[in-house]
């Protein structure tokens, strides 16, 4: 008779992995195609790079609010509803950063697209604390491995419709379907439970937060999405407008980057076993610094591509390290601590996207790419924070 109470929790987790990985596959792949896209409504709207790093940092404020407006969301009607509204949001302004409107409506897009995009990051992660708590070990790579993979599959789309704002349009309104799609199976699938930040007395009773660890850690997080975002928002724009790259390769140093991001993830678990979490740290932060000198320092093709690639190495193993660190500084606080570590990828979206945008008016757009490299060389100082503080128990996950 314990057969069915067994077979339906596994069940359900298997459920809730699977359509909590799809949300994070639609929000990689979204904005994959967005980022890729650049170039061609650049053209379009006849701006210039300070216009698009306006852009880049007005959809980091919206996200900054979206993520805002996710935590209301998910105490009042839980983040299942929150994540459903922001891929909703998302499906919206895709199409209509597609369209050929006028330069406010196309900036309102962006508007609609950052508070989408900040609710799905918020949700998406609330969802996979929800879902890793039911599993009883940590999930959140393959999470991240999904996102990955969705972008290099929206950036290779890029590749293959490049050449017009028309054909960059088909695979902005493929990013609305696919989140319109998840936004409608995921009712069902995502987690239905609430959670919510402890009273002051019971935080009171869990003892402080680890604000030096979150500063830590905070920190590496925003290495890595300097990082991240530099080479999302402007890997495609430098091999086309700066390296005079056709088209159709323009994309690939963006897919590059993600390629390498993808398999550093799926490989990470067995890395982190085998040499521990400081190792992998120093090894890949390593890697990502030389990809950057080589951005920097070559203006050659296929040491662009190489160099993005590279990057993302760094970037592939140090968010994921990071988070998991960061969950072991406080255990009975460590939602609270996951959420302001995660603060620090807005920052380093905007420094990334923006500052590199404005350099690269003064310095170039290759030697802008220095600013991530520099970002990086902290997070080697840093790297012994990683050390775990206790060991963790294994336990059976079902796959996706």
């Amino acid at each position: 008779m314990s057969a069915p109470t067994t077979i339906r929790p596994v069940a359900g987790i298997r459920r809730s992995r699977v359509a909590v990985s799809a949300s994070y596959a639609a929000q990689g792949f979204g904005y994959a195609v967005v980022v890729t896209s650049l170039p061609n409504l650049k053209t379009r709207h006849g701006i210039d790079d300070i216009v698009v790093s306006l852009i880049v940092l007005l959809v980091c404020l919206a996200a900054a609010g979206g993520s805002l407006l996710a935590d209301r969301l998910a105490v009042r009607w839980g983040s299942r509803v929150a994540l459903v509204v922001g891929l909703l949001l998302e499906a919206v302004a895709l199409p209509l950063i597609a369209s050929p409107v006028g330069l406010p409506a196309f900036i309102a897009a962006f508007a609609i697209y950052g508070a989408g995009l900040g609710i799905v990051d918020a949700a998406g992660a609330m969802q996979g604390v929800l879902v890793q708590q039911r599993a009883g070990v940590s999930v959140m790579a393959g999470f991240f491995a999904w996102y990955t993979g969705a972008a290099i599959a929206g950036a290779l789309l890029m590749s293959a419709v490049a050449g017009t704002a028309a054909n960059a349009g088909i695979a902005l309104v493929a990013g609305a379907v696919v989140a319109l799609a998840i936004a409608i199976v995921g009712v069902r699938g995502f987690d239905p439970r609430r959670t919510k930040l402890p009273s002051a007395p019971d935080a009171a009773r869990h003892g402080k937060l680890p604000h030096r660890g979150i500063t830590v850690f905070g920190t590496v997080v925003l290495a890595a999405f300097v990082v991240d975002s530099a080479v999302s928002t402007w890997s495609t724009v430098y091999l086309h407008d700066v390296l005079l790259t056709g088209a159709a390769i323009a994309p690939l140093g963006y897919a590059a980057y993600q390629a390498a991001i993808l398999v550093t993830r799926i490989g990470a678990d067995r890395l982190v076993r085998r040499f521990g979490r400081v190792v992998l740290a120093v090894c890949t932060t390593v890697l990502a610094i030389l990809g950057c000198l080589v951005v920097a320092t070559m203006p050659v093709t296929w040491a662009a591509v190489a160099g993005f690639a590279l990057a993302g190495f760094g970037v592939g193993a140090l968010v994921p390290l990071a988070f998991s660190a960061a969950g072991e500084l406080h255990e009975a606080r460590s939602d609270e601590v996951i959420a302001r570590v995660n603060l620090f990828n807005y920052a380093g979206a905007v420094l990334g996207a923006v500052l590199v945008g404005l350099l690269a008016d003064s310095t170039g757009l290759a030697q802008a790419f220095l600013v991530p490299m520099v970002m990086l060389i902290p997070v080697l100082f840093l790297a012994r924070r990683f050390a775990p503080r206790q060991p963790r128990a294994a336990a059976p996950v079902p796959a996706p």
